[in-house]
């Protein structure tokens, strides 16, 4: 035995194990399918461990107590950190905005429901300049209330009371948001390697904003929204309003949301740019650990009150930057503005002449009147013509403003919240908003066996009612969630007509349910369901087993004007790889796209594995393609595909684009078709991991089981009701 082993000068400890990525396997084979989306938020994260129930501990909380002690700290200026004018409204009301207005609608991610605020990258994104102080004022009260109010509660609450300080009469609160444990991997932010790179990038044209890359929403790396100081930092209102308008649209806003989120977001607070941005110290993730999570420490000098760095912008907006008031329209339209620099060196809009009366006054010294500024997108709602005359009715009718900004404000804190079911607390609006996609309460007083014996005599195929189930309940999005089959919304615009939904298909199978469900007393929604669930028994039998697929009746059915025809665009699939199904050929590979989908439905990768393969072998793909489908028993739920998949008998040649044909190694003789979808399943290492065992002699009964438990996931996602 060697005991001669020299330690001298070598670290026992492996390097760069925790926190480097220079020896992981993506960086070795960076084109490797990255299954780590599907299980980034596993409860070995959690502190809290599996018997922790958020909505019970809510029960506890006095809301009231809640709510005074954060109107106390918004005027309890704290030694650390001093409060502009005495006051923390307006950072409070920006720590808010900045957690819920990453939020996108193209795939329902970001945003303020999770706490992700806490985490990198959003924790040190440059829009994001000292939101780090603001959560830390916050600890104290987070600390008194634990796990009786979530970080994401909180940071979402902070700001409607900051404005309910300010004196804006607001439209209500939820709670119900529960934090995550770690950072969302799965988010993209854009492919910027740099903080504020120029955004050409992100757009096929800059100067069209309509080009912004899917699914982005603001227009540089970093940002929230838009550049305050115009497109690529270049003054120009009429260009910052064009991307303003996609930008907010792509957020869930309309024109008059933009116009009174903007106003509303700029009346109180102020921004700070009176100092040197290379004074200060890395950001929150790059920090030294003498910093304690704090990044942007001014190093020199004092680095606070009027001397504060944050977005390099210089001044407030109004007369009274405490007060909820008229006064950033007041300004904006009494005044001629001209551009002019902060301190900092940042762009920005001065008044050519303002009273000194109109001047707001120091944050430090109220004998001191400083001159207020505007940015580029507040400038637009002057300049813009729509924006224009939104801002004047508003200006001239502040009662109006006042109510659609805290409509607006609403909307903002709790889109990814989902519907009305998952809110939570005493000061829930009474009121039914289309944009929560509202249902109404389904029956369950029907007679669930009477109703699967009509679906059973209806004539239709097993793999029809699977498939029609399946495209109801696929819409689920975790990430805001929207969509599933509650509702039945299928039926209507615009979904009906999707092309991933096989319209024509489609509009057979619901002539012959909906007479069924309006004969039962079942809602459509629960008939949908309940047949996919037939087709998967039958297909279940035909392969040997005799299963019972647990159901839940409840399920309503949306109306039209229920439905947000424009909001639901966002969730047509554009692919889904379950149905072996894509829309056209894009940049992204078809089996990136499954992974997006099957995370967004909140899959694991062995639920996904199942899912495929059964809906597979049942012959549920779109348009009825024989594409995977590797069985001569097509319809019943069997091993097949991973048999096949995982037998060296087959050779697997391309012969097009997404395109493969499986032969017989000795003959020749070609026996199946596939896609990369299909093909994924066996090329990636973890995939074929799974496959494997699905395709062992013993897994018969463990796949069915498997496949029938993914599926009841699927269609109850949205069943909010079931997890109260």
């Amino acid at each position: 035995m060697d005991t001669k082993t020299t330690t001298t000068g070598k670290c026992p400890v492996m390097h760069g194990g925790a926190t480097a990525l220079n020896n992981s396997v993506m960086d070795w084979w960076p084109n490797a399918l990255n299954l780590d989306i599907l299980h980034q938020h596993d409860t070995k994260t959690n502190p809290l461990g599996k018997g922790f129930n958020y909505r019970e501990e809510l029960k506890t909380l006095d809301v009231e107590a809640l709510k005074a002690d954060l109107r106390a700290l918004m005027t309890d200026s704290q030694d650390w950190w001093p409060a502009d004018w005495g006051s923390y409204v307006g950072m409070m009301a920006r720590v808010t905005w900045h957690a819920a207005g990453s939020y996108r609608a193209a795939d329902g991610r970001g945003g303020a429901n999770t706490g992700n605020q806490r985490f990198a990258p959003l924790n040190s994104w440059p829009d994001n300049v000292n939101t780090d102080k603001g959560r830390r004022l916050l600890w104290p009260i987070k600390k008194k209330y634990g796990n009786k109010i979530s970080w994401a509660d909180l940071i979402a609450l902070a700001g409607t009371i900051a404005y309910d300080v300010a004196g804006l009469k607001t439209f209500g609160f939820a709670f119900g948001r529960e934090d995550i444990w770690a950072p969302e991997k799965d988010v993209y932010w854009g492919d910027e390697k740099q903080w504020l790179a120029p955004s050409d990038g992100r757009y096929g044209d800059v100067s069209k904003p309509e080009t912004l890359e899917n699914p982005l929403a603001a227009v540089q790396m970093g940002l929230i929204y838009v550049n305050p100081e115009g497109v690529n930092g270049k003054s120009d209102p009429l260009a910052t309003a064009a991307q303003m308008r996609e930008t907010f649209a792509r957020m869930g806003m309309d024109d008059e949301e933009t116009v009174a989120l903007t106003a509303g977001g700029h009346t109180i607070g102020k921004s700070h740019g009176n100092g040197s941005a290379g004074d200060l110290s890395p950001d929150p993730e790059a920090a030294g650990p003498e910093f304690q999570g704090l990044g942007w420490m001014n190093t020199k000098g004092r680095g606070i009150g009027r001397n504060t760095v944050v977005s390099g912008i210089e001044g407030a907006w109004t007369s009274e930057p405490t007060k909820w008031d008229n006064g950033f329209f007041e300004m904006l339209f009494k005044h001629e503005w001209t551009l002019t620099h902060s301190p900092a060196g940042a762009s920005q809009w001065a008044p050519i002449v303002i009273a000194e009366e109109d001047k707001p006054v120091d944050v430090e010294d109220p004998s001191i009147r400083t001159i207020p500024m505007m940015t580029d997108a507040d400038m637009a709602l002057k300049v813009d013509p729509i924006y224009r005359e939104i801002s004047l009715r508003f200006k001239n009718d502040f009662a109006a403003f006042s109510d659609a900004f805290a409509r607006a404000w609403f909307k903002l804190t709790h889109r990814d919240m989902g519907p009305k079911s998952r809110y939570f607390g005493p000061d829930v609006p009474a009121e039914d908003l289309v944009w929560q996609d509202p249902i109404p309460a389904g029956r369950t007083d029907y007679d669930v066996a009477a109703v699967k014996a009509k679906i059973a005599a209806s004539g239709l195929s097993a793999a029809d009612l699977v498939a029609t189930a399946w495209d109801s309940a696929r819409t689920f999005r975790g990430s805001d969630f929207r969509g599933g089959a509650n509702g039945a919304r299928i039926r209507l615009a615009p979904q009906k007509d999707w092309e991933g939904n096989e319209p024509a298909r489609l509009g057979r199978v619901l002539a012959v349910l909906e007479p069924i469900a309006a004969a039962s007393g079942a809602s459509l929604a629960d008939v949908i369901v309940l047949a996919g669930n037939w087709g998967v028994e039958q297909a279940a039998k035909a392969a040997g087993f005799d299963v019972t697929v647990p159901f839940a009746p409840g399920r309503g059915d949306a109306t039209a004007e229920q439905t947000d025809v424009d909001g639901f665009a966002p969730l047509e699939p554009l692919a889904d790889g379950f149905r072996n199904w894509q829309k056209k050929d894009y940049v992204v590979s078809p089996e990136e796209l499954l992974l997006d989908r099957a995370q967004l439905m909140g899959l694991t990768a062995p639920e996904m594995t199942a899912l495929v393969g059964g809906l597979r072998v049942i012959g549920t793909n779109h348009a009825g393609t024989a594409h995977g489908v590797f069985t001569d028993r097509v319809g019943a739920l069997t091993t097949d595909f991973f048999v096949t998949l995982t037998d060296m008998a087959y050779s697997w040649i391309p012969t097009g684009n997404n395109l493969y044909e499986i032969r017989d190694r000795k003959s020749g003789a070609a026996k199946y078709s596939a896609t990369r979808v299909d093909l994924v399943f066996g090329s990636n290492s973890i995939l074929r991991a799974y496959a494997e065992v699905y395709a062992q002699d013993d897994s018969k009964e463990k796949f069915v089981n498997d496949f029938v438990a993914a599926w009841v996931k699927v269609m109850n996602a949205d069943r909010f009701d079931l997890a109260a």
